[in-house]
């Protein structure tokens, strides 16, 4: 009796998810997500590169509109004309930083306020944008290499 009870009892957990999924088909703008949820490939999106260089703007828009809950992955690219930094402490605030990779040295930060190059190299950065607002983020003291960056 009690080898019944428990194969019904797996059979009830074993079936409920489905069943329960079979009735839900009225939700089609629901995002779906495979198995590692916000953090699969199907919600991943590529950024425009950034060039950091001596008094050149760091992209021709000067503006990224980002979607909250959607994971981003940017390039960033110093020529080493000048030792710069990029800072935007609210920014990076309002993501979780997944991971910066530098030279193939992947660090994974609890936080971070700036990035600087001394040299010319690349850093990339992998994020989940999360709180909505509009963000400074840039060479400080400089209106040329400022980015505005929106999180909708």
């Amino acid at each position: 009796m009690k080898f019944l009870l428990a194969c019904a009892t797996t059979l009830a957990i074993l079936t409920a998810p489905v069943l329960a999924s079979e009735g839900d088909d009225d939700d089609d703008d629901a995002p779906t997500f495979g198995t590692a949820g916000i953090l699969s490939r199907d919600n991943r999106e590529d950024l425009p590169a950034l060039t950091l260089s001596a008094g050149v703007p760091l992209t021709e828009s000067g503006t990224l509109e980002l979607k909250s809950g959607t994971y981003y992955e940017i390039e960033i690219e110093a020529d080493g004309s000048q030792e710069l930094a990029l800072a935007g402490a609210g920014f990076f605030r309002a993501i979780w930083i997944d991971e910066i990779v530098i030279e193939g040295i992947e660090i994974r930060p609890l936080g971070v306020d700036s990035l600087e190059f001394d040299e010319a190299g690349t850093a990339e950065i992998s994020f989940l944008a999360i709180k909505p607002g509009t963000y400074s983020f840039g060479v400080p003291c400089s209106d040329l290499q400022t980015l505005e960056i929106t999180i909708k």
